[in-house]
């Protein structure tokens, strides 16, 4: 890779200020080209007659950091196509690595790098107004509330008396209205609970992402982010997270919760269709199924695995799974691969189940792992001994999309998917 370290630098700085596009007046052809099993078509994938997606230089940064073989190959013979968007491409939070993750310049990179499908994550205010965080109570570390007078209303705002001041600290949607969280700035997801000082506790960006666009990043309410998602004509996968509140809250009850989120997109006039609610909690899609069935029946159950110590529970609960009327199940990557005696990449016992059931499968989260040359760490617990370089992503996705037959990759940097899925003709 340091033949070219120096160009890409360059490149990489002015792409991400002006992303640019891969073009040519002709796809290629290919008699190998991937064609989806028939149980995967209601996934609607397609590419869309719209301006080409900017996909800028990584995914070729990828391509070429793989080790020689056919697919390499195959990848870098389409560095010269035209781009569309697909819904192969998931935006996990938007463009979460190099954006700060909900916010409006997140969900608008994400489409501009071809996701097809962006994810809002839900949960609820003081005032019960449901808005996009990753979760209830992570304010203080993706938003700038600790550096406004609103840090006061923190559910366990910093201790400046303690000698770790910011040890427990706790901000919550739940803490403020809808009309104070929209006075706050997104941020990368960053914190120090070891600092001793606001700027010190802020001032701690994991590697590889940046604060260069966190600047004025825009938080949105999960109506908002409807109406954007409409004007960038993408689907919409909205996450219904777990309240880190005691239920009811203040009379807010978990049915009326999972119900308001299917509401807001009735009322903007979401086509069923367009929508895949997700949720860890189970009961949550059972209540989708029966109560909301048009959007229930491509609704998501995530499966809540921490370690391969997990996967056995897991297995044995597809069984049950599909006479609930659960059709999508979503585990994190690794839990649908392995490695094989040759130290190859394949399908899980997991994967393997869950086709035999009939059911679909999304999985998450590509990009969100650092530097993949000491095994990629979690997602790719299940198949570390194989992973020596960047390039080992296409790898994986390449065994996720032939192999397992995913409908779709939640990626925190979707132009990598969109630019495998176009390569593939993924439809």
């Amino acid at each position: 890779m340091h033949r070219i370290q120096i160009a890409v630098g360059t490149v990489l700085i002015i792409t991400l200020l002006f992303p640019i596009s891969f073009v040519s007046a002709t796809k290629n052809d290919n008699k190998d080209q991937f064609e989806h099993p028939a149980s995967m078509k209601h996934s609607a994938r397609r590419y869309i007659n719209k301006p080409s997606i900017q996909l800028g230089p990584r995914p070729l940064l990828l391509v070429d950091d793989m080790d020689d073989s056919a697919l390499k190959k195959k990848l870098q013979q389409c560095a010269n196509e035209t781009f569309y968007k697909t819904d192969f491409s998931i935006g996990h939070r938007g463009a979460a690595l190099q954006f700060p993750e909900h916010s409006k310049e997140s969900y608008e990179a994400a489409a501009q790098t071809g996701a097809g499908i962006i994810e809002c994550d839900v949960t609820f205010t003081k005032d019960k107004v449901l808005v996009c965080r990753h979760s209830q109570c992570d304010l203080h570390t993706t938003t700038n509330i600790l550096t406004t007078t609103l840090a006061n209303k923190c559910s366990s705002p910093p201790d400046f008396s303690s000698d770790r001041p910011f040890a427990n600290v706790q901000c919550c949607t739940s803490d403020i209205t809808l009309a104070e969280f929209k006075t706050l700035k997104a941020k990368m997801n960053t914190g120090n609970p070891n600092a001793n000082t606001v700027k010190e506790y802020l001032n701690a960006m994991p590697h590889p992402r940046t604060d260069l666009y966190s600047a004025n990043a825009t938080v949105l309410s999960h109506a908002e982010s409807i109406e954007l998602f409409k004007r960038l004509n993408v689907k919409m996968t909205p996450e219904l997270k777990a309240p880190s509140v005691e239920m009811p809250f203040h009379g807010f009850t978990q049915q009326a919760y999972a119900q308001k989120m299917i509401d807001e997109y009735k009322a903007a006039g979401v086509k069923p269709k367009n929508v895949y609610p997700q949720s860890f909690n189970l009961d949550d899609v059972l209540y989708w199924i029966t109560n909301e069935p048009e959007f229930g029946k491509q609704a998501i159950f995530l499966e809540n695995m921490d370690s391969v110590a997990d996967l056995p529970e897991a297995i044995a609960r597809l069984s049950t799974l599909p006479d609930k009327g659960i059709k999508i199940v979503a585990p994190p990557l690794w839990g649908l691969v392995t490695l094989n005696e040759s130290n190859q990449i394949i399908p899980s016992k997991y994967a393997e189940t869950a086709k035999a059931l009939g059911l679909d499968i999304i999985t998450w989260t590509l990009e969100r792992s650092r530097l993949l040359k000491n095994g990629g760490g979690w997602y790719y617990q299940t198949i570390t001994e194989a992973i020596n370089n960047d390039g080992d992503t296409m790898t994986l996705l390449d065994v996720l999309a032939k192999e397992v037959g995913v409908l779709g990759v939640f990626s925190d940097w979707p132009a990598t998917v969109t630019y495998y899925a176009n390569c593939m003709k993924i439809r």
